[in-house]
């Protein structure tokens, strides 16, 4: 019997293991139908966060603009970043793109026969590589397009976003090894939609991945949105609102140190019961290791896991919490806290609207060095929890993180991480010294590229201001740093306490280091205090000067500090045609600056033998304003009188030019001018306008260096018909960027 038994087994386990192989087989044979898109598609574009794309010949185009090296803004070309990386060539070919977090500063380069630009910041970015799948993803058959435009291949019908959601979960259920009911159907999901009932109930069982049987005649409003910070992995069956329960799923599959801290929670859950005591509960996404609940009305706090988080009435601010199932093997249900935690009641920080005369975002980089000291360092942290007070911090206001740095940097935390004075003290308290050099050229790098995003609070309208303590000197370079920094729009200050006397001067890496890093050398940016004793004295001077808005110059770009005037030929030889391209051109370049009442404007006029006003700079306040503002322009026809065109733009325009702007004036023309330019082109640059010249087809050489600003040859340009002026969009900013970048710090 037992032989049979055996045999009978054996049997089963080796058909079984034929038919896996045999599957395996089958899905190995699956190949990935790989879309194509065209030159100009940017990253953007695409919505899917990964995917592999095929890219057709002749992208290597400069009218296909590339911004970054080796990471690109996402409003680059996929096919000519994936050339200047050297994935493909101008034959084109696959490549696979995966989109990551915006970066405070992109490098521009010449790599491969394509020329990419520098950037200040942007909200997303993408990395480019050979264009072979990653093991255990699925790649989309079919691109989503954040706008109308669609892919150019024929493939099989787009799925939608719950389409795939219910694929997953699908092929979950089906791997699970379970029998599904027959009667209604069951699905397990993984939500976290914030469902808004009164109270929330929940079922005190052993809790598994939840089990939803849906009604099919029940009737369920459209999926809504999901926060960043939430990730849903949702079955296509429609689902009851209400809250999530939790069903027995076996003691024989529940992990002892997970039902030990469920059990502990089910009993503050009935005891709290027992007392008519309302339990509605909230999760908080501010930090990945602590999960607090609010229990509403009564102000105490405990920590629960379970399976659904929703807003108090009286929460100031939207708060949510990653729920995923519980898989054996692991310790916690991802709630956010350890069996070691227990339920310890750990209260809600309050928010803080703040000091709203200094809404700056602010990092201060901690010297951790071992040269410091225990002492000074406890010193340091005093300062920097009275700066704190000092500055009034708020979500209206000032926010604060701290990067400490040694032989290499680490952020403590991040300018969300704390919302109010009395918070951020305490943590400022409790931070450990790293040790190691004073390395504050690579702080300086870290900061720049990872600090200021979005995801870690950056606000984007709040300046960007680096303070830099240094105890002595630092033990690398900090010039080259500090310049990318500045670039990307921060604003860099230094503290430095206990100079190097003059015996040590000679052990200095980077004499004068200071001026060279901080964004103007006139002082305001520099703090020298001759002992950590007497740092107390400089909280009060550091707050005023890190405040002072309207001194913090590297906040200004060369993208959002300027006033720029075009100045359109509209004469007969331009034509209709022409002129519209005229346009395009003038659009091309106002798109790519940062556009509003504070920020770079743009304003416009169109001459003949006479001239017209078409919009002065305080006319239009936002970028799809200007945009369609230049689309409206009507062609003129007449002559060419360039010169009193000139002279009519310094008056109506550049007159009216906000005193902290750049004048730049960017003259388009096909001819020679009727009038003088020379005279009108001198003035105009004695009153600070820095001058662009674009000449096309019948454009006079001599004329075109006369309007243009010394260096001529960096601001003059000439192309030979109208329907190759987009080439040198890239290379007219680039210019305005490079001439911008150079100006001296004095």
């Amino acid at each position: 019997m037992k032989a049979t038994v055996v045999a009978t087994f054996f049997g089963v386990f080796l058909t079984c293991t034929y038919t896996a192989k045999e599957v395996t087989k089958k899905t190995k044979k699956a190949k990935l139908y790989v879309p194509q898109i065209d030159c100009d598609v940017k990253a953007g574009k695409i919505i899917n966060p990964e995917f592999i794309a095929k890219c057709p010949p002749g992208c290597q185009d400069v009218k296909y603009r590339v911004y970054g090296t080796d990471i690109y803004a996402s409003f680059s070309s996929v096919c000519n970043a994936a050339i200047h990386s050297g994935i493909i060539d101008n034959t084109g070919g696959k490549v696979l793109v995966q989109k990551v977090a915006g970066h405070a500063g992109y490098r521009g380069s010449f790599s491969n026969g394509v020329r990419s630009l520098s950037l200040p910041r942007w909200r997303e970015s993408f990395l480019v590589s050979e264009g072979k799948p990653r093991k255990g993803v699925t790649y989309p058959s079919t691109l989503e397009y954040s706008s109308s435009k669609n892919t150019a291949v024929k493939s099989e019908p787009k799925k939608t976003e719950q389409d795939l959601k219910g694929t997953k979960s699908a092929d979950t259920a089906n791997t699970s090894g379970k029998a599904s009911d027959q009667g209604d159907t069951v699905h397990k999901e993984y939500q976290t939609t914030l469902v808004p009932t009164p109270a929330t109930q929940m079922a005190t069982t052993t809790p598994t991945p939840t089990t939803t049987t849906t009604d099919p005649s029940t009737t369920v409003p459209q999926p809504t949105t999901t926060p960043a910070a939430t990730r849903t992995t949702a079955a296509p069956a429609k689902i009851r609102p209400g809250p999530h329960r939790v069903r027995d799923m076996g003691s024989s599959s529940v992990h002892p140190a997970y039902a030990s801290v469920v059990a502990a929670a089910a009993r503050q859950v009935q005891a709290a019961q027992g007392r008519g005591q309302n339990t509605a509960f909230r999760g908080t996404s501010t930090s990945a290791n602590n999960r607090n609940i609010l229990r509403h009305n009564t102000g105490a706090q405990r920590q629960e896991p379970i399976a659904t988080f929703q807003r108090a009435a009286s929460s100031p601010v939207h708060l949510a919490m990653e729920i995923d199932s519980w898989k054996p093997g692991l310790s916690i249900f991802d709630t956010g806290f350890s069996s070691k935690e227990e339920l310890n009641p750990k209260p809600l920080e309050s928010i803080s609207q703040g000091n709203q005369n200094c809404k700056v975002d602010l990092s201060f980089l901690m010297d951790g060095s071992w040269s410091i000291g225990k002492r000074r360092f406890q010193l340091q942290k005093r300062f920097l929890g009275n700066v704190a007070q000092a500055l009034g911090i708020g979500s209206a206001g000032p926010l604060m993180g701290i990067v400490q740095y040694g032989d290499d940097p680490s952020t403590e935390f991040n300018l969300k991480t704390y919302v109010n004075s009395k918070d951020l003290r305490n943590a400022i308290e409790k931070i450990q010294q790293k040790g190691g050099l004073s390395n504050v050229g690579k702080a300086l790098s870290f900061v720049n590229k990872n600090f200021f995003l979005d995801a870690n609070g950056n606000r984007g309208g709040a300046p960007n201001v680096v303070v830099v303590m240094v105890d002595g000197w630092p033990t690398d370079r900090v010039e080259e740093a500090s310049r990318l920094a500045r670039e990307s729009g921060i604003n860099i200050f230094f503290v430095t306490v206990e100079a190097a006397a003059q015996s040590e001067k000679q052990n200095v890496i980077e004499p004068n280091f200071v001026d060279k890093a901080v964004c103007r050398t006139s002082g305001f940016y520099s703090l020298n205090v001759p002992s950590w004793f007497s740092l107390h004295k400089v909280v009060q001077p550091l707050v005023k000067r890190v405040c002072d808005t309207d001194q913090l110059a590297c906040s200004k770009t060369c993208l959002n500090a300027a006033d720029i005037g075009f100045v359109i030929d509209g004469s007969s030889s331009v034509g209709t045609g022409n002129f519209r391209t005229v346009l395009q051109f003038v659009a091309n370049i106002s798109k790519e600056f940062e556009i509003s009442d504070t920020d770079t404007r743009i304003g416009a006029v169109q001459y003949t033998y006479e001239q017209r006003l078409e919009f002065s700079f305080d006319k239009y306040s936002t970028k799809q304003d200007v945009l369609n503002a230049i689309k409206r322009i009507s062609y003129w026809s007449g002559g060419t009188s360039t010169g009193a065109a000139i002279s009519y733009a310094s008056e109506q325009l550049f007159s009216k030019s906000k005193p902290n702007k750049r004048k730049i004036m960017i003259l388009i023309t096909d001819g020679r001018s009727y009038d003088d330019v020379s005279v009108p082109a001198i003035a105009a640059h004695q009153n600070g306008v820095i001058a662009y010249s674009v000449g096309v087809a019948w454009a006079a050489p001599d004329e075109l260096e006369a309007i243009a600003s010394d260096p001529a040859k960096e601001h003059s340009f000439f192309v030979d018909e109208f329907d190759n002026l987009y080439r040198y969009v890239n290379q007219l900013i680039q210019n305005i960027c490079t001439e911008f970048n150079s100006q001296p710090r004095n």
